[in-house]
């Protein structure tokens, strides 16, 4: 009896991974997010956003502070991150350059890597831009969704009883509430293909993707979201008169304060744009709640690195700009969470700043799927995800690109920007959080400035070609 108890033991030990033990055969859960800016509860930068899912999914893993993307635009973002290639080595820095026509055929993306290896891969949703995906290349994709066009509140928060009509944006700033169900919106139905692959029997192991396309415009969910948020409570961002007076041509040229928040400020519906991106991340929040949910019920859970990201980040009146296409901390920064079952502890925080070119060579050393022939641009942090205090193999800083020769560079205590005609921004994130005040100008500081260029990249192709407007985003 003592011998078969022994034995009981031993197997329920040898089932569950010690810490700083990962399990072999690693399955990868990879949640892609469209347009979520830092605008979470775990991440405290709105004081009024409803995150529960996503707050609670942070508890349990690594939740970078300071992550940011490859380039604050879909397209080169994506490109950049499934390809292992930034966007000054591929010439893919805008939504209407095709990177299937570009990127040398030899380059083998992320989940190819994995089915090269022996994964099972499968997807639904955006992974790649829409107007460039790749479904050919998975074992299985989702086909596009088709559901019926969900109509207008009939009543709400947004009701405007002079006009007798429901707002339908400012320009090209699009939202409104929808008289539906969760379940009419083409976000569930891509988590509930996740789902479904979470409930299924696999015979190897698997790469499965599921990328939500809210809270990408337009902000149109279900009235419900709306609803909770009240708009006459609603929080504006922090903003200060004349931000833009130290800001070089090339920057504000890319803020546009001219067009999307001229035209905001005119229609009297800042809160109403606020209230409607808060509303879609929670509906957001939602769909993710669904997933995590399913994982933690599904067979996969102590086998299954998960990896949770968003593409960039996004403006809402910040410098007087709205969307993303800028350098600035707004546009850039996102949501970036690890789960890896032996060795991630639970509850932890990194404020080491980092890019998210990070994750393909970092889920490669930790499933033990080898490298790709060509090289990546990015290295595995294994050892920041195991140790906060650990310094990555690139060092602490992270590299963002907006269009050819514009880049930005974010220590813990710097951003750096120069833009292609050589004009500079630098902001002490210390002192100024909010990157009010552009220190580019004080001789004292050149050593900071030639310091962060050094990190830069030294090949910056010129641009692919433009295909067509099939690429262009709807709210670009």
């Amino acid at each position: 009896m003592l011998r078969s108890i022994s034995i009981v033991v031993v197997t329920l030990f040898l089932a569950v991974p010690c810490f700083g033990q990962i399990p072999t055969k690693m399955n990868v859960l990879f949640v892609a997010i469209d347009d979520l800016r830092d605008w979470t509860g775990y991440l405290h930068t709105h004081p009024q956003v409803k995150t529960p899912n996503l707050d609670r999914f942070a508890a349990e893993c690594v939740a970078f502070d300071r992550a940011y993307c490859p380039s604050p635009c879909c397209n080169p973002s994506r490109t950049a991150i499934m390809s292992g290639l930034r966007a000054s080595t591929t010439g893919v820095y805008g939504n209407s350059t095709d990177w299937r026509q570009i990127v040398p055929k030899e380059i083998v993306h992320l989940h190819t890597q994995f089915q090269k290896n022996g994964y099972y891969v499968a997807g639904s949703g955006k992974i790649y831009h829409e107007a460039y995906t790749v479904p050919e290349t998975w074992d299985d994709y989702l086909k596009p969704v088709r559901i019926p066009a969900p109509k207008r509140a009939a009543q709400g928060s947004n009701a405007d009883a002079d006009l007798g009509r429901y707002w339908d944006g400012v320009g090209g700033i699009k939202f409104m509430p929808l008289d539906c169900k969760d379940e009419d919106m083409e976000d569930y139905q891509i988590v509930s293909y996740a789902i479904d692959q979470l409930n299924r029997k696999h015979d190897k192991p698997f790469f499965l993707a599921c990328g939500l396309r809210k809270p990408h415009m337009p902000w149109n969910v279900p009235q419900k979201y709306y609803d909770m948020y009240p708009l006459d409570s609603i929080v504006l961002p922090t903003v200060i008169p004349n931000d833009l007076d130290d800001i070089p041509a090339a920057g504000i040229d890319f803020a546009k304060p001219k067009g999307d928040h001229a035209a905001i400020l005119k229609s009297g519906q800042w809160k109403n744009a606020v209230q409607a991106y808060l509303a879609t991340i929670t509906f957001c929040d939602a769909m993710l709640g669904r997933l995590f949910d399913a994982f933690e019920k599904s067979a996969y859970r102590d086998n299954t690195i998960v990896v949770v990201w968003s593409d960039h980040g996004w403006h809402l009146g910040e410098k007087e700009h709205w969307r993303k296409f800028a350098l600035w901390e707004e546009a850039t920064r996102a949501p970036l969470l690890w789960k890896v079952p032996g060795l991630t502890k639970p509850g932890t925080r990194i404020t080491t700043p980092v890019d998210l070119m990070h994750i393909y060579p970092t889920l490669c050393d930790l499933t033990g799927v080898p490298l790709p022939q060509h090289k990546l641009e990015g290295t595995s942090i294994r050892s920041l995800l195991a140790n906060p205090t650990a310094t990555p193999a690139d060092g602490t800083f992270a590299l963002m690109t907006w269009l050819q020769n514009n880049h930005a560079i974010r220590t813990t205590d710097w951003r750096y920007i120069r833009y292609a005609d050589g004009s500079e921004e630098l902001y002490d994130e210390k002192s100024d959080p909010h990157e009010w005040t552009n220190l580019a100008n004080k001789p004292e500081l050149q050593p900071v400035k030639e310091r962060l260029a050094n990190l830069m990249p030294k090949t910056n192709v010129p641009p692919g070609k433009s295909t067509n407007n099939k690429g262009k985003d709807e709210d670009e």
